[in-house]
């Protein structure tokens, strides 16, 4: 049986829906960058320090305390509009997405899916390597875009 944990390293340790995932500090930083452009909290793009330690803090603590960056300030000042979006939290789908995208990684890596890139959608695909239906879709995420972080 395939092993149901995610490790790229041991410097975040986080458990999600029964799964138990180690990350490295990079691995944990890009993903955490990835899902806040994914819900539309920041721009595509390269953060800055501050801001990537603002987001690893408020996916792990589930909060900012003290802020380290204007993306910081501005979820502190903002948070009673930015926590939850209709019923949607976002430390919630931060958190989800991070997981989901290891969680994915991690069945590739054990050849259970297979992945592509659809060219149409920009997006990846996930299929059955052994040729049975397509295994998941994923499914659409709530979006923080009108209140999307903008630099001054």
């Amino acid at each position: 049986m395939a092993e149901t944990n995610y490790a790229s390293g041991d410097d975040f340790t986080v458990e999600f829906l029964g799964y138990r995932f180690d990350f490295n500090a990079i691995d944990f930083e890009q993903r955490v960058n990835a899902a806040a452009v994914r819900l539309g909290l920041v721009e595509p793009g390269e953060l800055e320090t501050g801001e990537i330690g603002d987001l690893v803090e408020l996916a792990t603590e589930g909060r900012v305390e003290e802020p380290r960056s204007g993306l910081g300030e501005y979820l502190v000042r903002n948070w009673d509009q930015l926590s939850l979006v209709g019923e949607e939290s976002l430390v919630y789908w931060l958190r989800k997405l991070v997981f989901r995208s290891a969680w994915l990684d991690h069945r590739v890596k054990e050849n259970l899916l297979e992945v592509e890139w659809e060219e149409e959608s920009g997006e990846f695909s996930y299929r059955d390597p052994r040729g049975g239906r397509a295994l998941l879709e994923l499914a659409p995420v709530p979006s923080w875009h009108d209140l999307q972080f903008r630099r001054t």
